[in-house]
């Protein structure tokens, strides 16, 4: 029996923040949220969770921001086809939009029987009306989404101070979580085995 919706944001390096956020589906209620750094860090929250197997966890898909070398291939890189036909030669993986840090933990715990889901945070705070004009990950778009958060999705338990915006995307992952035991989302593809979901 599914008791828990867990959402996990994975930073594209360990120095950028990753977040976890873990809420009771039968209360309703945020019981746990935290900021983590390192894979480390991640797999000892996996390791001390008691309710893997009662879970439906979905995980981000961190992006790729390995450097590459002249501008416009970096500015360019956001902007690539998650798949192309092979038209474009995949040097320096310029055309890889998605990191593969943390694949190695999501398999083994799939393997111990987790329900895993993939979602990629701008789309999902789109279907949810959550994206702001305001630039991704900056203050004012940490603001933005902690208190549309708070008044659309009546999670009273933010605080009113500023959360960092991993913990707010993990947030944003139990939602998805939720919408997914109620058979309200839709694979748009697959990544290293795993189906990446949205909202339908």
């Amino acid at each position: 029996m599914i008791t828990h919706a867990v959402g996990l944001s994975i930073g594209p390096t360990s120095s950028i923040e990753s977040g976890v956020a873990v809420k009771e589906i039968a209360s309703g209620k945020l019981i746990y949220v935290d900021k983590l750094f390192s894979m480390q860090d991640i797999e000892l929250f996996f390791k001390n969770y008691p309710s893997i197997k009662n879970s439906i966890i979905c995980v981000s898909l961190p992006w790729d921001n390995t450097m590459l070398e002249g501008k416009w291939r970096v500015l360019s890189k956001s902007y690539q086809l998650i798949q192309t036909l092979g038209n474009f030669p995949n040097s320096d993986n310029w055309t890889q939009r998605f990191s593969s840090r943390g694949c190695d933990l999501i398999s083994n715990l799939t393997k111990e029987g987790a329900k895993i889901y993939r979602y990629e945070i701008y789309l999902t705070r789109q279907k949810f009306n959550l994206y702001s004009n305001f630039k991704e990950r900056s203050s004012a778009d940490c603001k933005f989404l902690q208190y549309a958060l708070k008044q659309e999705f009546n999670i009273e338990e933010l605080p009113t101070n500023m959360m960092p915006v991993a913990q707010l995307e993990a947030l944003v992952g139990t939602l998805l979580a939720l919408e997914k035991l109620n058979n309200n989302t839709k694979t748009l593809f697959n990544y290293k085995g795993l189906d990446v979901i949205n909202l339908a």
